[in-house]
């Protein structure tokens, strides 16, 4: 009988994807028996400091790929947007599973209009993204924004409580984990034309060791082509400046038919660039070569 071992981070989110891509996993495979491993990663740790201020994503993942090298997990569950640019040597995204909404929702306090047009002159927004940040300060140089780390819980009680007055959460993460929208402080999804999405938001990234077809076989059925697209391009953007949250960047893309429109935006010292491209693209490879040509391009200013 067909087992796996799937690592994943013990945060409420991390198990509520993974437990849902584990659920359509069997369901494709019948009779394959799952076994959880969870891992506290180095970013689960320190909850008290930016993630810029203390080496970027690539902290929520790190321990999980020693898993998965080491041979105590099969396969690992990440948000892609975790993944730095570049993967450990001997270590592949195997599946993408199909895109969640990209978008990020904008959570105000009661009372409050959940538009960054319409919030009070002066607002305290959390958010220890330098995305978000900067592109609240874009719509808004008067609003304060202010650092906001832990679940989505501890984020939420922190908006109810009053220490902030909006906060900025992924759209994916809050369906996932599975909270019911009419609970939830006044909110709607920000357009990506107000707040263009990070690298890959919405999708998950399965990884695992470099070719072993035993896995890649399991994990096959789950595959999802356009998502695959999307991923690579953006991903592409990402390799071309090298960057991890320490970098300013966003990038969304969306297929449709045989072409890909990518935009993606920069701000390095100050200096904003963006870039809205399209091209015709048949497979994973030429999306990446698409992303890594904008974002050399991006970079070029």
């Amino acid at each position: 009988m067909p087992r796996l071992v799937v690592a994943t981070r013990r945060s409420a989110l991390a198990l509520a994807q993974t437990r849902a891509f584990i659920r359509a996993l069997v369901a494709a495979n019948p009779g394959l028996e799952v076994e959880e491993l969870h891992v506290v990663t180095t970013g689960d740790r320190i909850q008290d400091r930016p993630l810029n201020e203390i080496g970027g994503k690539g902290l929520f993942v790190k321990e999980i790929e020693e898993a998965l090298l080491e041979g105590r997990a099969d396969v690992a569950v990440h948000s892609m947007k975790d993944l730095p640019a570049q993967q450990p040597q001997g270590l592949v995204i195997a599946c993408v599973p199909e895109r969640a909404d990209p978008r990020d929702v904008l959570l105000v306090r009661r009372g409050m209009e959940p538009s960054l047009s319409a919030l009070p002159k002066g607002v305290r927004v959390g958010s220890s993204s330098l995305r978000r940040k900067l592109a609240i300060l874009r719509a808004r140089p008067d609003a304060v924004v202010e650092p906001l780390r832990g679940n989505v819980d501890t984020r939420l009680r922190k908006l109810e409580a009053g220490t902030h007055e909006a906060i900025i959460l992924a759209a994916a993460g809050l369906a996932r984990i599975g909270i019911d929208p009419s609970t939830l402080p006044p909110n709607a999804p920000v357009p990506p034309s107000e707040m263009l999405p990070a690298v890959a938001q919405g999708i998950l990234a399965i990884e695992a060791r470099e070719g072993d077809d035993r896995v890649a076989s399991i994990l096959a059925p789950m595959e999802h082509r356009e998502s695959r697209l999307r991923a690579s391009a953006e991903r592409g953007v990402l390799k071309a400046l090298g960057a991890d949250c320490t970098v300013p960047l966003a990038a969304h893309s969306v297929v449709h038919g045989d072409r890909l429109t990518l935009e993606a935006w920069l701000d390095e010292d100050g200096r904003y660039r963006t870039l809205h491209e399209s091209a015709s693209i048949g497979d994973a490879a030429a999306a990446e070569a698409f992303g890594l040509q904008l974002g050399a391009r991006l970079l070029a200013g």
